[in-house]
């Protein structure tokens, strides 16, 4: 059990926080231990890509779905984490799951041999998504022991994760026929990539629904005054839908409070052919729209160059030095950053 705890206090706030659940948690779910640190970093891995470019750019210390985290907050930033968490160890665990690697599951044959449509029938192998989504709500809902509406946007949120992951899988088929002909057709249901998993969350994210209540109530730790405001406005909202609590702070500036860096220092992306939009509108997102202006810095790189290989047998090379150009975020003012009042003019 102590090379668990080694092993997971090596990683992220989110497995420290799964690792509570191990511990206290039946052993037989050690033998999930792997995949669901691995699923969770991906969700960490994946969380950064969508948000690299943005204000809010998941900093590791917001991670934590520990309910005793003292800065646990119920924002639309916190509810793409759980979301995306959540998705990311369902997303693990099925694919080691369809792969044989647990002797308690395999791939999901429940339909092989059925009509599926015109031209084909259920055959293949499809990925146990209930198997995954089963073990996934164990271990992540575990980790919300509270009965407050805070707590119930959160499991919330889990399932919308575990429901992206549903939502976005694909049809695979595999003609069969005479000669290379595609007389009959047996498929079979498969995950999406995590990243299209990522990018469904991400617009879920940009559409998520605040709910309108009792915030005292929801800022009172696991008191249940509100349950029943809390189940009435639930059944409002789709179980597919990302929903919040609480505005977002201000992520232009720092806060070592909430643990928030700002977006002074950040490197931004100026105007080019082969970039996104997102990516070209990235300094007036992080600097502009922050107060900053865009600062270049050049930084001569050295790197081996003009290698020659000399009987026998050295490479001999020369430094050769190239300066490259970033952009980002920096003071207006190239001071402190305070505003000075120059009187009347």
């Amino acid at each position: 059990m102590g090379y668990w705890c080694l092993t997971w206090l090596s990683f992220f706030p989110l497995y420290r926080t799964m690792n509570n659940f191990l511990m206290t948690g039946p052993k037989a779910y050690l033998t999930y231990a792997s995949s669901v640190r691995v699923g969770a970093q991906s969700a960490i891995q994946e969380c950064k890509r969508q948000f690299a470019l943005e204000k809010w750019n998941c900093p590791e210390n917001t991670l934590s779905l520990s309910p005793h985290n003292g800065m646990r907050s119920a924002t639309r930033e916190t509810s793409f984490v759980h979301a995306i968490s959540a998705a990311g160890v369902m997303y693990t665990l099925t694919k080691n799951c369809t792969a044989g690697d647990f002797d308690s599951c395999g791939c999901d044959d429940s339909k092989i041999g059925q009509p599926g449509g015109v031209g084909w029938i259920w055959g293949g192998c499809s990925d146990n998504v209930a198997f995954g989504e089963k073990i996934s709500k164990q271990f992540v809902d575990a980790l919300e022991d509270g009965h407050d509406s805070r707590a119930a946007v959160n499991l919330h949120n889990n399932k919308a994760g575990r429901l992206a992951i549903k939502a976005t899988m694909r049809k695979a088929c595999k003609c069969h026929g005479v000669s290379g002909s595609c007389t009959i057709q047996t498929c079979w249901m498969q995950m999406a990539d995590f990243r299209e998993v990522g990018n469904y969350l991400k617009l879920k994210y940009k559409h998520a629904k605040e709910l309108e209540m009792d915030k005292k109530a929801a800022r009172a730790g696991n008191s249940a005054d509100n349950r029943d405001a809390v189940t009435h406005t639930f059944l409002i909202v789709a179980t597919t839908e990302l929903i919040y609590l609480e505005s977002s702070p201000n992520y232009c500036v720092k806060n070592q409070t909430l643990g928030l860096h700002g977006t002074e220092g950040r490197e931004c992306f100026k105007e080019d052919k082969n970039m996104s939009e997102w990516e070209k509108n990235s300094c007036r997102r992080l600097c502009n729209e922050c107060g900053l202006k865009v600062v270049k810095k050049r930084t001569e790189v050295f790197t081996s160059c003009n290698c020659k290989f000399h009987w026998c047998c050295t490479v001999h090379c020369e430094d050769c030095a190239h300066v490259t150009v970033k952009h980002v975020c920096g003071r207006k003012d190239g001071g402190d950053g305070k505003r000075r009042d120059r009187g009347p003019k």
